[in-house]
């Protein structure tokens, strides 16, 4: 360890082992790099360099620790966009991990829940096992755009750069913690990238019953869809983030797109920082121009996200916690990005 140490320049502390029995370290932005005066709030991502989608999600979560979750109902929110192979949607091997570790953590009921954008979503749903996993956890399963007109609370539009507000699914917010899984890619329709800020999009309606105004149809012809997108995100706060990048697309998406194997598995529960470590992992990764160009800090859903206090406002705030020398390799790389 004391050679490794002399040849990085990086801050590493021992933390405490996870459940798993794995000892970890944090990796932290180097002091040199952090502004005067930086606030001492930090937050910490787990980075796991994984094959193993399953393994890789309970190992992240374990080292995580996150709080909040016993007793309490859960909503997980996955990305089911479509119903296509991961990174185009949400691998059931992570989903049902995330609630294994759910249920370890002696949370209460756990409902999953989700709107697609490409596909319907019931078919989506079916396409990738959720109903047949449900029954076998005992768990409730929401198509949002099944929703009667009480499923939806509208938003109003105030200090947002939506037109007419936006609504977002009751059961998000009437659940005592919600967890989103999401996936690693680029979006092509505007969003430029997509990672937890964007799964929120599935929680918003396109239609609410009785009325037939199209959000969707508004948030896509909008020039300031990546702000829209971020605003979104005021209406709750996730208890944990888990990040699926084994596979990402690095250009096209979000259905299709030019896969690279990327390796990864992220786990956090600030929005801010796993999208900028996801960013960073896709810059490291070759990306298009739009995500690749200028600084993570000021593209517009991350800078958006700082103006509206979702999370980290610099990378000082920012410790990778990493498992292994592998992880902590690539860890590595994503600070000299930040």
């Amino acid at each position: 360890m004391a050679a490794d140490n002399a040849k990085t320049t990086y801050t590493r502390r021992t933390v405490l082992k996870g459940a798993i029995g794995v000892g970890a370290f944090t990796l932290a932005v180097p002091d040199q790099w952090q502004a005067a005066g930086a606030p001492s709030a930090t937050t910490r991502v787990v980075l796991v360099r994984t094959t193993d989608r399953a393994a890789g999600t309970r190992k992240a979560i374990d080292l995580l620790r996150p709080s909040g979750l016993a007793r309490k109902t859960v909503l997980v929110k996955p990305n089911y966009n479509t119903g296509g192979p991961a990174p185009a949607a949400t691998d059931s091997r992570v989903l049902e991990a995330i609630i294994q570790e759910l249920r370890n953590a002696g949370s209460g009921s756990v409902t999953i829940g989700d709107r697609s954008g490409m596909a319907a979503t019931r078919q989506a749903m079916q396409a990738k096992g959720v109903f047949q996993l449900a029954e076998r956890y005992g768990l409730r399963v929401v198509a949002f755009d099944e929703l009667e007109v009480a499923g939806w609370r509208r938003i109003a539009a105030t200090g947002t750069h939506w037109q007419q507000g936006f609504a977002i699914a009751r059961p998000v917010l009437d659940a005592g913690a919600v967890v989103s899984t999401c996936c690693l890619k680029t979006h092509r329709f505007g969003g430029h990238f997509s990672a937890s800020l964007k799964n929120t999009v599935g929680m918003l309606a396109r239609y609410v019953p009785g009325d037939t105004y199209d959000y969707m149809a508004e948030l896509h012809a909008s020039p300031y869809q990546r702000q829209m997108i971020t605003e979104a995100n005021t209406a709750y706060k996730p208890a944990l983030i888990v990040l699926d990048g084994v596979e990402a697309f690095v250009d096209g998406g979000p259905d299709v797109g030019t896969i690279t194997r990327s390796g990864v598995i992220l786990a956090g529960t600030d929005r801010v920082a796993v999208d900028v470590v996801a960013v960073a992992l896709l810059r490291g990764l070759g990306t298009t121009p739009s995500v690749a160009q200028g600084s993570i800090w000021q593209l517009e859903q991350i800078r958006r996200a700082v103006e509206l206090g979702l999370g980290v406002g610099m990378a000082a705030q920012i410790q990778i916690v990493a498992p292994d020398a592998a992880s902590r390799r690539i860890a590595d790389r994503i600070l000299r990005l930040l």
